[in-house]
């Protein structure tokens, strides 16, 4: 079946470079410090980026993560837990933009 989004594409990554590749090396270099040990280890940071794919629906980067983190020890349970807790994030920030809305009822008196 044919989607909007092609698995293989991910590998094309880089090409995105071949136009910019100042600023494709330039990211480059921040990407892999982002993701370097530090404070947090690289399993922890797999699974941030994993919820974070997740709550900004990146196919690609679901994938890529999903990946990383069963290759950094984490688990499905663990993976699964880190959306979750990705999940509630998101919910409760839409919650939290409902006070717009009583705000703006309010103004206007109904």
């Amino acid at each position: 079946m044919d989607t909007y989004y092609n698995s293989a594409d991910l590998a094309k990554f880089a090409t995105m470079g071949e136009e910019a590749p100042d600023l494709w090396q330039k990211f480059m270099a921040y990407y892999g410090t982002v993701f370097e040990e530090g404070a947090l280890s690289p399993r922890e940071k797999a699974l941030i980026a994993l919820a974070v794919a997740t709550a900004v629906q990146c196919p690609y980067c679901i994938e890529a993560y999903t990946q990383s983190s069963l290759e950094k020890g984490a688990n499905e349970e663990q993976m699964t837990e880190a959306i979750h807790v990705a999940c509630a994030i998101r919910g409760g920030a839409s919650l939290v933009h409902g006070v717009q809305m009583k705000n703006i009822v309010k103004k206007i008196g109904f």
